[in-house]
């Protein structure tokens, strides 16, 4: 459809996106700018504009002729994702984990000390690792907890660690240590120090604001553990972390050359 042929309201509509575009690029534009850059009369940019800003969308700098973008978009948009389904977006990078390696794909999401297993895919094997949607494991424990635990400051991790049930082989020192690793690599590992016969690895997954929310991982038996499956685990689960991650609204994933391997 040609712009002469458009009805009235779609040209309003895109002249309204055009202008929020433009006002998007600085931080605040005078009338007769911004009309010499849309092509548009003064007068019809000004009548968008009054509108806008009674909406709140726009603000006008003093009795001036500038305005500039309020967070009024920003809002909208922060509400539209938290209204996205964690679970249902991961479930489609998980099933291409899954489909890799046929072992078991979990989802787990931080609350307090702990985290949650919100989601998960069962193992292809009779002989695969078993997990609760709903159940709770201590962040300090399994590969998803010490990926989660990694991004916390030395306060909040001292704090998880005082509340935690810490087992015999288990010392702080040797928690920090796991977690800069996981910080530097990316991800982490736990070859059975959490579950004996049981090696899982797992990948941060981030929001909009580069904060880990959630991370997803492969657990499997250790006798089908190796050197070369982790690694192409790792370069699935990275690249499975980027699309939820951009889907949540993260512009830049902080492992891409993992991610894009």
């Amino acid at each position: 459809m040609s712009a002469i042929n458009q009805p009235e309201s779609v040209s309003s509509v895109l002249k309204t996106f055009a202008i929020l575009q433009a006002l998007s690029t600085q931080k605040d534009i005078g009338v007769s700018e911004l009309a010499q850059r849309l092509m548009m009369s003064k007068s019809t940019v000004y009548r968008f504009l009054q509108t806008m800003k009674t909406l709140g969308i726009v603000a006008q700098e003093g009795d001036s002729e500038h305005y500039s973008l309020t967070l009024k978009l920003f809002e909208m948009g922060a509400s539209a994702l938290e209204y996205l389904d964690l679970v249902a977006i991961a479930d489609i990078e998980m099933n291409k984990v899954f489909s890799l390696s046929g072992e078991a794909v979990h989802l787990g999401v931080p609350d307090g000390s702990s985290f949650v297993f919100a989601h998960k895919l069962d193992a292809a094997y009779s002989l695969g690792v078993q997990a609760r949607v709903g159940s709770r494991q201590a962040l300090h424990s399994t590969a998803i907890g010490n990926v989660l635990l990694a991004q916390k400051s030395e306060a909040e991790l001292r704090e998880v660690w005082n509340v935690s049930e810490v087992g015999d082989n288990t010392d702080y020192a040797t928690l920090l240590i796991k977690l800069e690793a996981a910080r530097k690599k990316g991800y982490a590992l736990d070859r059975e120090e959490s579950e004996a016969g049981v090696i899982s690895v797992a990948v941060p997954v981030y929001d909009r604001f580069q904060k880990v929310i959630a991370a997803i991982a492969v657990a499997m038996p250790s006798i089908r553990y190796s050197e070369e499956t982790c690694g192409r685990y790792v370069e699935a689960l990275h690249q499975a972390a980027a699309a939820i991650s951009s889907k949540l609204g993260c512009k830049d994933y902080p492992h891409q050359q993992s991610a894009a391997a």
